[in-house]
């Protein structure tokens, strides 16, 4: 009798080993974080705090986003829910706020008052840019070598070294543009 392929996977959120469980076909295939645990519970550890399960928990899913994927706390909270991971949004909010400050994630401040996280790239990717939908917050990012010169030429001539160029541009998305522009009903 041939026996069946066990299915192993190991959940970077909860450290939990899953063999043969209906939850395997939900989890998506994921590459192991750039950051082992062992590393951040180091970091953590040096900060005189712990790795908590809910911290994992809320860096896995930006890992498994990957690059480009802008949340915000509510966001997260919800795609938590989702998945059955329990984490309160009071935990989510300290918890954002704790890997931005270990440049984890990086914050994106809107105007409006709303901030967005995404996964902390390496520098090839830090000087991108983001369009914000003012309506919906919907974001999207994009590169530009005319912005960043004119950062780089900006700070020459006041003397000032360029660190990082950044610009948020406030639009519509096209579906807020869409209903802005529909004739209201009468």
């Amino acid at each position: 009798m041939p026996s069946q392929p066990v299915l192993i996977w190991r959940l970077f959120a909860t450290g939990v080993t899953v063999e043969n469980s209906a939850l395997c076909s939900l989890m998506p295939a994921v590459p192991a974080p750039d950051l082992p645990a062992e590393a951040l519970r180091s970091s953590l550890h040096g900060r005189g705090q712990r790795l908590t399960p809910q911290r994992q928990r809320v860096l896995a899913l930006f890992e498994r986003l990957g690059e480009g994927m802008h949340l915000s706390a509510e966001e997260v909270h919800q795609r938590l829910l989702r998945a059955e991971e329990r984490v309160s949004l009071a935990t989510v909010y300290r918890t954002l706020r704790l890997l931005s400050s270990m440049e984890l994630l990086r914050e994106l401040e809107l105007p409006e008052g709303g901030r967005r996280f995404e996964l902390a790239s390496d520098d090839d990717h830090r000087d991108h840019h983001h369009l914000v939908c003012v309506r919906c917050g919907q974001t999207e990012e994009f590169e530009s070598e005319a912005v960043l010169s004119a950062g780089e030429q900006a700070a020459g001539v006041h003397g000032f070294r360029l660190l990082e160029c950044v610009l948020n541009v406030r639009a519509l998305c096209p579906r807020c543009a869409q209903a802005e522009s529909a004739p209201l009903p009468s």
